[in-house]
């Protein structure tokens, strides 16, 4: 028992492995000593998206912190060429952009979260935890704008759809958990709502991740709205 729970708590204490890719030396340096002196391991740099996607396949860390405009490949391409990898890293955009379209651009291709540079250092930081923890995070007025969009989406397929398909691979709390993470729901949100620990919601998403083949919560929403499945309805 002493020695499960000796464990746990190193595991829980390794520092988050980040990749930072930014074509701009400064920025980049200042991104990546910012995230050294709060915790991280810092575990390579990258000044072009090739150089990002070679350093974060041989590395392999938690978190990609992506610029969207690099020379070679961009933000999207990158995260296109990992997803196609099967590489599990999370990715975290750092943009100058807050372009709509933009931002669509980057999710849909894989990324996680978004968030634009002008974000104070500890907002940046609290959101490379939260990537890192598998936890959507966008700068404020992003978030509805991606729900948004994988919502019409959703009704547009439903609407060429006659019948709705169920999910047999999943059991019946997953299928709830899903339903959950299709509102854009964070685990912690997902948790108090169904009275669960927070780290019974992170199991049962893993679960989910490794019945359907999917890489990220985005991929799962898209999932959702694929198989015509209705997210609750927030409070």
């Amino acid at each position: 028992m002493t020695d499960e729970n000796t464990d746990e708590n190193t595991e829980e204490k390794a520092p988050i492995r980040v990749v930072v890719a930014d074509d701009h030396p400064m920025w980049r340096d200042a991104v990546a000593r910012d995230l050294a002196d709060a915790g991280f391991d810092v575990v390579a740099t990258a000044d072009d998206g090739r150089a990002a996607v070679n350093r974060t396949r041989a590395t392999e860390p938690d978190v990609l912190v992506l610029d969207l405009n690099l020379p070679g490949l961009t933000g999207p391409e990158v995260c296109a060429a990992l997803a196609a990898a099967r590489i599990r890293t999370r990715i975290l955009i750092l943009s100058a952009s807050g372009d709509q379209q933009d931002v669509l651009e980057a999710v849909k291709a894989g990324a996680l979260g978004y968030l634009v540079k002008s974000a104070g250092r500890d907002e940046f930081i609290a959101a490379v935890r939260a990537t890192a923890a598998g936890e959507p995070v966008f700068t404020p007025g992003l978030a509805g704008l991606v729900l948004g969009e994988f919502r019409r989406v959703g009704s547009e397929r439903d609407a060429r759809k006659s019948s709705r398909r169920p999910v047999p691979e999943l059991t019946e709390r997953e299928t709830e958990i899903l339903k959950y993470v299709a509102t854009g729901m964070g685990y912690k949100e997902i948790a108090s709502a169904l009275f669960l620990s927070h780290r019974t919601v992170q199991n049962h998403v893993q679960n989910i991740f490794g019945k359907l083949h999917l890489n990220n919560r985005v991929e799962l929403v898209r999932f959702a709205f694929d198989r015509g499945i209705d997210p609750v309805e927030p409070a």
